[in-house]
């Protein structure tokens, strides 16, 4: 059978064409953009949130904080989630346990997300982190700490920095 010229052109132009490669350079790229992504969002320290005007007492402490409801008290205000709830100042003027503007704010919290947990009388516990200044006064961290067992939040963390112990303690 006798071939065209057309079909002994592209007959050439195939034998020509070699088989091409992976181009390496855009997968090497997307590998690079990956690796530093992981790097940069895979730590595992868990940040408080930053306030200048909290400082924290030292302690020991082995165990590292989980994510829950954050409470930042210092010596002016109470913020739930950085949003202020109470003016310390008028909280010491209250009569009583209960710290009504922060139980309405507490309960809202609540409304947004499910009980982590259910204790075996099926009573909600939810977690909450304190931020107290050393500063406060024992008699309204207790009042905070009231209104949270008072609002489901019976799991109640302390915030404190990690002492740097070069010595052994022992008990």
């Amino acid at each position: 059978m006798k071939l065209s010229q057309r079909a002994k052109r592209m007959d050439r132009r195939h034998k020509r064409q070699t088989i091409p490669g992976i181009n390496l350079v855009s997968l090497m790229d997307i590998f690079t953009i990956l690796v530093f992504f992981l790097l940069v969002n895979s730590s595992n320290t868990q940040q408080l949130p930053n306030q200048k005007s909290i400082k924290l007492p030292e302690s020991i402490a082995e165990q590292m904080p989980k994510e829950t409801l954050t409470i930042m008290v210092n010596d002016k205000n109470i913020l739930v989630n950085g949003r202020a709830v109470e003016e310390v100042p008028d909280i010491l003027a209250l009569s009583g346990d209960n710290i009504p503007a922060l139980q309405r704010e507490l309960r809202y919290q609540a409304s947004k997300s499910p009980a982590v947990a259910v204790n075996e009388l099926g009573v909600a516990e939810r977690e909450v982190t304190i931020m107290g200044d050393r500063a406060i006064p024992y008699a309204l961290l207790r009042r905070i700490m009231m209104t949270c067992s008072n609002s489901e939040y019976s799991r109640i963390s302390l915030a404190v920095l990690k002492k740097e112990s070069t010595e052994d303690v022992s008990i």
